[in-house]
């Protein structure tokens, strides 16, 4: 009898944790195929957003950088003309400087021939002075040229610093993007 007892007790004892670890298990939410009765749920939805989100910032840097890029193709462009105008404008200001010298050879030639207020000198003189005058035009001309290069050169400075952070912003966005699928596969899959 004492040994019935015995076996009867174990046998209820044994009957009794499988009971509770079954509950114990059931309520932990392993047993369950369904991902929307997990308790992470919310951080599923929170993570997912957080892809959205950064696979836009990653979109919009990249669209940025490809500005920039294209600004810099441009700012160098306009360097490009910008030089050729000063190159341009400084071979007018020589030919002119060589017109001014023959024009003041001429002038000094017509003063002794015909004198110092002949038509002739007069014309001379005119036509001297339309020179300086072309001479002055054309060193603005250049002088504006420059600062415009010197402009180009900033902005090419700027943009290219413009597609630095871009780039800084995208790396990270993407190191963002990352850490949260990874977050998603370990809250979709805990362990």
């Amino acid at each position: 009898m004492q040994r019935d007892k015995l076996v009867r007790r174990s046998l209820m004892g044994v009957a009794l944790a499988g009971l509770l670890s079954t509950g114990a298990w059931a309520q932990t939410g392993s047993g369950s195929s369904t991902p929307s009765s997990t308790p992470n749920n919310p951080d599923l939805k929170e993570d997912s957003k957080d892809i959205r989100n950064d696979k836009r910032d990653l979109k919009g840097d990249r669209r940025d950088i490809r500005r920039d890029r294209r600004d810099i193709s441009s700012d160098k462009r306009d360097i490009a003309k910008d030089r050729r105008d000063i190159r341009s404008d400084q071979r007018d200001i020589h030919r002119d400087k060589r017109d001014i010298a023959k024009d003041r050879q001429k002038l000094q030639r017509d003063i002794q021939r015909y004198g110092a207020n002949s038509p002739q000198v007069k014309k001379d003189r005119a036509d001297l002075q339309a020179d300086l005058r072309d001479v002055r035009k054309d060193q603005k001309d250049v002088n504006a040229d420059k600062k415009d290069v010197q402009r180009d050169r900033e902005d090419v400075k700027d943009d290219r610093k413009d597609v630095q952070g871009d780039q800084k912003d995208a790396k990270a966005d993407k190191r963002d993007l990352k850490r949260d699928r990874r977050d998603r596969r370990r809250d979709h899959h805990p362990q």
